[in-house]
């Protein structure tokens, strides 16, 4: 049975709109977790599809500097996956949240008491960029009475068979990874990205979101072309921490990409 997660991104692609899930650091605010839902609401009220909420973690693999930075300022803060699964717990949202985190943590927070205890909350996907495959095990059993997602991400080195291996049964949405290194803008897209992201979305039984170095609306444009959506987070973080919430929200609404 498909879960929350797919069933709300189906049917906003078959509306023929492009999907748009903004990223944001848990605790990287003013406010600390406090300020968390502040930030929700504000999105939700843009209209985005979903949100990608981040944990910070000491020994990221995948963030790029922008990213990095904004742990590091969570961190100081005391932000803890505790505290950020109990502040969840408080309030349910509009959209569904998608939680990024490092398997570490989870393993640490005990991985049973971690499924568990988001089942309270709207959120509705996970994932694990340190996860491989292989070792989807470990967590998978806990999922399956649950209506927890486990995205799984698609590089560009990724082989065809290895491609269908990942996307097989999977829910929620398939995260492609458009550049080969960590989050951010680091260096210009490869020319066969477009040929890779067209062949994942016609492969998948669920939505294709294009993400890692999305910032702007040409990216939106583009990969809208050929997915079914972008995951847009250093861009959104920065301009979060900057104050910037005209720019984000204008970014957001914008019907160059909006509409499919």
């Amino acid at each position: 049975m498909a879960k929350t997660l797919t069933k709300h991104l189906q049917a906003i692609k078959a509306a023929r709109k492009g999907l748009f899930i903004p990223y944001i650091m848990a605790g990287d605010h003013d406010k600390g977790l406090d300020g968390l839902f502040d930030t929700i609401s504000f999105l939700e009220d843009q209209g985005v599809s979903a949100i990608e909420i981040g944990v910070p973690w000491s020994d990221p693999v995948a963030d790029g500097p922008i990213i990095e930075l904004a742990g590091q300022r969570s961190l100081a803060k005391g932000t803890t996956l505790t505290g950020i699964i109990t502040e969840l717990q408080k309030k349910n949202t509009r959209v569904p949240l998608v939680i990024m985190t490092y398997f570490n943590p989870i393993f640490q927070y005990g991985i049973e008491n971690f499924i568990k205890d988001l089942k309270e909350t709207s959120v509705k996907g996970i994932i694990i960029p340190d996860l491989p495959h292989e070792q989807e095990d470990f967590i998978k059993p806990y999922l399956e009475n649950s209506d927890l997602a486990l995205i799984p991400l698609v590089s560009l080195t990724t082989g065809l068979d290895r491609q269908e291996k990942l996307i097989k049964d999977a829910q929620g949405f398939i995260y492609a990874v458009a550049i080969n290194g960590v989050t951010g803008k680091a260096n210009s897209y490869r020319d066969d990205l477009d040929k890779h992201l067209k062949h994942l979305t016609e492969l998948a039984s669920i939505p294709v979101l294009t993400g890692f170095g999305v910032s702007t609306l040409a990216d939106i444009e583009r990969f809208n072309k050929v997915s079914d959506g972008v995951i847009v987070g250093s861009k959104i973080v920065r301009d979060l921490h900057k104050n910037q919430q005209k720019e984000i929200a204008d970014f957001i609404r914008s019907g160059s990409y909006y509409q499919k």
